[in-house]
């Protein structure tokens, strides 16, 4: 949420301070504060208030949603450090593995949602889950009025645990918490980080996020096991090698060690957590848990977003140093650290052991209930996109469009994947690039919006380059299959990170080559020069036959502009439009039929681009089109645009809807020779 509205002005806006609702728990280091939470009242309140910020989904706009979820945040982290750290042995067990099979009832959840966060997917949903929680945090309530001896038990427990270091333990419970945000939060996010072009794209996240889901799975059966000093060293070993692998390895050796470091991560939960709840300052341990927490998710978004936030340049394509802080504070704790599992822990009397049998036989079946959903979701998913694909009709005539998407949010901060769907496929096109499409990032909600609209449109993808390359992403759906891709990295000395794909498409037996592209900023003009040069190389390199859609922030006409022009050997769609600045098509070897450019009613900040082309049939003996015709009775009426976004449109739309506009559409057609 916070980082919505920096995304609306590529600069800090200042309601970055609103992390500060992460630091709650610091109120705990003082002791009146920490008995006042403690009070059965004051704590009802509080988890009312973390419930009700559930509802700030449903405010009018973005401020008020922020302004409503900062108090849930902060009222959350002070219910879950004051339950924690209170009540009798048993209740504090059960809260710890509530916590962590909660993160895996939410990858469930997301498996269905096809990877959205279903509390923050729709209007529906939200109620739902408000209402669910409401129940469950009024059960709550009135199960603490009914015991009011568990804090004395508590205390007496606490005098035999164990005590950790809070500094370290607090350290290593936030890294764990990021690491597990970062690269598991959405079991499809080790497949983006893995991808490559195709024909050799490494696993898909479906069917390969059930995988990943049984790794997290076996990470938490192991951790039922105890460990000795070498084993434990051997352990975090492996988990730094898996996470090494992730980070440098190609497509399924990446895969391969982002599911070994899965069975790491969820081993180390129930092992970390327990430590750090036998720390003896609660409030010290969580707010160092937070600020490390918060800290880690801020160095991530300064890897990517480096061009765009003070100090930047020190931060730029660091993931590698993220990571590495990170396993080496979860490390840390566990060679360190006792060597007691979350059980050991808390199984202080010989008395309880029946009972905590009986916890842990609980947990495991829920595990595995909630696996056992998660793979059927994903299966009836799969069997769902596999009947939608296929090799499309026959055609010589097809379409291609491309929009900049601003990660799957409208300029409201909505979700936008439904509309964005209801858009895409009303324009009809038959391949699409959207730029801006890397939501795989903690700080964007760890959404892969290329397989959600992917499978709701039936459509093939590509997705690249890698989540690990520090881009903003670019998503290719075609109707017709991809027959290979590669995914480049634009030369970007200066400013952020730009990305391209150049790929083949098999319209039915025709093989057309598509080159879509992302360049830099306006302001880093050595970056856009060096990127203009490397991508009219990629088009020169093409076959006969080829689409460019480019995002390239110069004008018609502009140096930049020229050389994918003169160089690349290209033509521009349309000439004549000299109202552009970021949006391009052009293309080479085939026959121009139509331009379109439909307004994106508050969607995105971009509009729609969108051409119609034709195949020749004699590549060597063919006439483009050169007549422009905005009559579009004209033409035949098979290469119409939809008719559902108007007619022609002199100038911007700026109506609340979806429309032709910028002097479109245009239709073309050849000039007919005087005999």
């Amino acid at each position: 949420m916070i980082y919505y509205f920096p995304l609306q002005i590529l600069a800090l806006s200042g309601l970055e301070a609103f992390a500060v609702a992460f630091f709650s728990p610091v109120l705990l280091i003082i002791s009146p504060l920490w008995k006042l939470a403690n009070n059965k009242y004051i704590l009802a309140l509080l988890r009312l208030t973390m419930v009700g910020s559930v509802a700030s989904y449903q405010a009018p706009n973005a401020t008020l949603r922020i302004l409503i979820l900062a108090p849930g945040v902060c009222s959350s982290l002070v219910v879950q450090t004051v339950t924690w750290w209170s009540g009798n042995s048993l209740q504090r067990y059960n809260r710890i593995w509530g916590f962590i099979l909660g993160k895996i009832l939410l990858l469930v959840l997301r498996i269905w949602y096809t990877s959205l966060n279903p509390i923050w997917s729709c209007q529906t949903a939200n109620t739902i889950i408000l209402i669910l929680g409401f129940i469950a945090a009024v059960e709550r309530i009135y199960a603490d009025s009914m015991k009011q001896e568990a804090n004395k038990t508590g205390d007496a427990v606490k005098e035999t645990i164990p005590r950790s270091n809070w500094l370290l333990s607090g350290a290593a419970f936030g890294s764990l918490m990021f690491l597990t945000l970062w690269i598991f939060g959405e079991v499809s996010l080790i497949s983006r980080w893995a991808v490559s072009g195709h024909p050799h794209p490494g696993p898909d996240p479906n069917p390969y996020g059930g995988a990943v889901l049984l790794g997290l799975a076996h990470g938490v059966m192991l951790s039922f096991l105890s460990s000795s000093s070498i084993t434990s060293f051997g352990w975090c070993l492996t988990g730094m090698a898996s996470a090494a692998g992730l980070l440098y390895l190609k497509t399924w050796g990446a895969a391969i060690a982002g599911n070994i470091l899965a069975v790491f991560t969820m081993c180390m939960w129930p092992r970390l957590t327990g430590r750090f709840v036998s720390c003896l300052h609660p409030g010290k341990a969580m707010s160092t848990a937070m600020f490390v927490y918060v800290l880690e998710i801020f160095f991530c978004v300064w890897c990517t977003a480096y061009k765009f936030v003070p100090g930047g340049i020190y931060a730029r394509e660091s993931s590698h140093l993220l990571l590495g802080i990170v396993m080496l504070f979860v490390g840390l704790d566990e060679l360190i650290g006792s060597r007691k599992n979350l059980n050991c822990i808390f199984q202080v009397k010989s008395s309880h052991k029946p009972l905590f049998k009986q916890s842990e036989k609980y947990i495991k079946q829920f595990l595995w209930l909630f696996v056992g959903v998660g793979l059927l979701g994903l299966g009836l998913r799969y069997k769902a996109y596999e009947k939608k694909l296929g090799p499309g009709p026959s055609t010589r005539d097809f379409s291609a469009a491309i929009w900049p998407f601003r990660f799957g949010y409208d300029n409201e901060g909505w979700p936008n994947l439904e509309g964005s769907a209801v858009l895409l496929n009303q324009t009809g096109a038959d391949f699409i690039t959207i730029l801006e499409s890397d939501a795989s990032k903690p700080f964007i909600g760890n959404i892969d919006p290329t397989m959600w609209l992917g499978e709701k449109l039936g459509f093939y993808t590509d997705f690249g380059p890698s989540t690990r390359d520090h881009t903003w992403g670019i998503m290719a759906l075609s109707r017709y299959p991809i027959v290979k891709s590669s995914h480049h990295l634009l030369p970007s000395p200066e400013g952020e990170i730009a990305p391209a794909i150049s790929m083949t498409v098999n319209f039915t037996g025709k093989l057309v080559d598509f080159v879509v592209a992302h360049f830099g900023n306006e302001e880093d003009d050595l970056d856009r020069k060096l990127q203009a040069i490397a991508v009219s190389n990629l088009l020169k390199n093409s076959s006969g036959q080829l689409v460019f859609l480019g995002y390239i922030t110069s004008a018609p006409g502009s140096r930049d502009y020229i050389e994918l022009i003169e160089n690349g050997n290209v033509k521009d769609i349309d000439s004549m439009d000299n109202d552009r600045w970021c949006d391009y098509i052009m293309y080479r070897g085939l026959i121009r039929l139509g331009y379109a450019r439909i307004s994106h009613a508050g969607l995105s900040d971009s509009e729609v681009q969108m051409a119609k082309f034709r195949i020749p049939d004699d590549l060597d003996n063919y006439v483009d089109n050169n007549k422009i015709i905005i009559d579009p009775s004209q033409v035949p009426e098979d290469i119409h645009f939809n008719p559902r976004f108007g007619s022609y449109k002199d100038g911007h739309n700026y109506e609340h809807n979806h429309h032709f506009h910028m002097s479109t559409p245009k239709y073309f057609k050849q000039t007919r020779m005087r005999k």
